[in-house]
């Protein structure tokens, strides 16, 4: 496994020459290579460089979709649209990905600016535990909204896996 920084869902416009930088590099030293990322707000450019390298990806419009099934996901949004999502590694990850990168630490004022239009946050838990639940409330409570929390587990994502290497 090669990961690619995680910021970079932070500008997901990146992705796919990213994908296609380290694919290409990783071509030359495997007989395979697999994409572990779902399309993750590249519109469709991941795909195209999937198709033009002959390689698969993981299944759906994102990491949601792979950790809670598409139509469960489809629902919580149908549910209450204003639905932000936070998985394991975003609640780890929150005071970095989020409040330090949206400058919130800096300028809480945007906090309403960015958030506004929401109105709770789901945690997709993996592998719930305390101090994660602790951490996912933080994070709801630092963005001003009700937390809801919708275990997952993480057997989607490693037949998800399994599907892709065994190709």
């Amino acid at each position: 496994m090669h990961p690619l920084p995680p910021l970079l869902h932070n500008q997901p416009q990146l992705i796919a020459g990213e994908v296609r930088r380290l694919a290409a590099e990783l071509a030359a030293s495997y007989d395979s290579v697999a994409i572990g990322y779902a399309d993750c707000g590249t519109y469709g450019a991941l795909d195209s460089v999937c198709a033009e390298l002959g390689l698969a990806r993981l299944p759906g419009l994102h990491c949601y979709d792979v950790f809670a099934g598409p139509s469960r996901v489809e629902q919580l949004f149908d549910d209450q649209p204003g639905t932000y999502v936070l998985t394991d590694f975003l609640v780890r990850s929150f005071a970095r990905t989020v409040v330090q990168e949206l400058g919130l630490d800096r300028y809480p004022d945007l906090r309403d600016t960015y958030f506004g239009h929401y109105t709770r946050v789901v945690w997709l838990a993996q592998q719930p535990d305390a101090e994660l639940h602790a951490l996912a409330q933080d994070a709801a409570a630092r963005i001003g909204l009700p937390l809801t929390v919708v275990e997952t587990g993480d057997g989607r994502l490693e037949s998800a896996l399994a599907d892709l290497v065994s190709g």
